[in-house]
């Protein structure tokens, strides 16, 4: 199956062709309740942007929304799923819905009948509750799901929770009929080559690929991988992201994606400034994510980004632990500094 395929839902031909998915996150009050406005504007704020669509109920969301004592799972997926609605009427394009499926078998597949129910058009799948069982479990898992609703490949890095997942695992992950894409996030080299060598392998030519390496965005979006199965010369890219990163500054994220997509079509070399561009992004990240620190600022630093442009009231998370790390703040505002032509601050004004 490719793109022009008559099939093909409107959706997942957008999705092959390569869109900024932004991970959003969770608004919340001083108190640390839902903040209904604020996350209906953030919603708001990434169509307006450009965003071909949104992934919800994502690390980004803070998985503790599953929590029964905090209950926010099926709120926020509901105001994300009327928002895209509305968008979709006032934008004049289908946003993608993705919506992030967690947990055992039974949870996981729970979370895929409600994302089913309200609309939503795929799940990101996560395997961190899964890290220690065998591929053939793995397999039989994803299947599970995949029978419910279209689902997204996870390849998340140890570091935040996940799991190493072998090239194996990818090629059979590849043969489950209902799968319309992959999310690379091990940030690792290596493993990013694993997943597009699998899919390769496959010749399944309708599951798109998305990066996640916030260390790697720029480039992951500008490599041609060329292998040689069986005898002839096979290229699949990265052609999309669907990032914590780009729910920050996003109107820049769709500006970029559009050029790389323009420098990928035209086969000739990578301007200089866009390789420089490369470097700028990383650097942000690591200031945004907190990677001096583990990562463990990573939500708040997004959050504080946010606050600063004045789409969150605050840079409260549903773990009162969670929150800047020292020097994390000076960072952000370094690279505000350093990099204003990656902002969107006179667009979100405007707004």
């Amino acid at each position: 199956m490719d793109v022009s395929d008559p099939n093909r839902e409107p959706w997942q031909a957008a999705l092959r062709r390569g869109l900024v998915i932004p991970a959003c996150p969770l608004a919340l009050n001083a108190a640390r309740q839902l903040d209904e406005d604020r996350q209906r504007k953030l919603i708001r704020y990434y169509a307006a942007a450009g965003a071909g669509g949104v992934a919800v109920a994502v690390h980004t969301t803070q998985f503790a929304i599953r929590d029964p004592d905090i209950g926010l799972f099926q709120p926020v997926l509901e105001i994300a799923a009327e928002e895209l609605k509305a968008a979709d009427a006032r934008h004049g394009r289908n946003h993608v819905r993705i919506g992030g499926i967690c947990g055992l078998t039974d949870q996981a597949v729970a979370e895929a009948e409600t994302l089913a129910s309200l609309g939503y058009h795929a799940g990101l799948l996560s395997l961190a509750a899964l890290r220690l069982e065998d591929d053939d479990l793995l397999i039989m898992h994803c299947k599970a799901v995949a029978q419910v609703l279209p689902i997204i490949g996870f390849y998340l890095q140890p570091a935040v929770g996940g799991r190493v997942l072998s090239q194996r695992f990818w090629r059979r992950f590849a043969e489950i009929e209902n799968v319309v894409a992959i999310k690379i996030a091990p940030f690792n080299r290596y493993q990013t080559l694993d997943v597009v060598r699998a899919l390769a392998e496959s010749g399944r030519e309708d599951i798109a690929l998305y990066t996640g390496n916030d260390d790697n965005i720029v480039l992951d979006l500008l490599t041609p991988y060329r292998f040689n199965i069986d005898g002839r010369s096979v290229e699949r890219r990265i052609v999309g992201g669907l990032l914590g990163h780009w729910s920050v500054w996003t109107k820049r994220a769709v500006e970029l994606l559009e050029r790389c997509h323009q420098v990928a079509k035209s086969d000739q070399p990578i301007p200089p400034d866009l390789l420089r561009t490369a470097i700028e992004v990383t650097d942000c990240n690591a200031a945004f994510f907190d990677a001096a620190h583990g990562f463990h600022g990573c939500i708040a630093g997004l959050h504080e980004v946010l606050r600063r442009q004045g789409l969150l009231q605050g840079i409260w998370c549903l773990d009162p632990g969670e929150h800047l790390s020292p020097g994390q703040a000076a960072e952000i505002d370094r690279v505000y500094t350093a990099y204003p032509h990656l902002n969107d601050d006179d667009f979100v004004r405007g707004l």
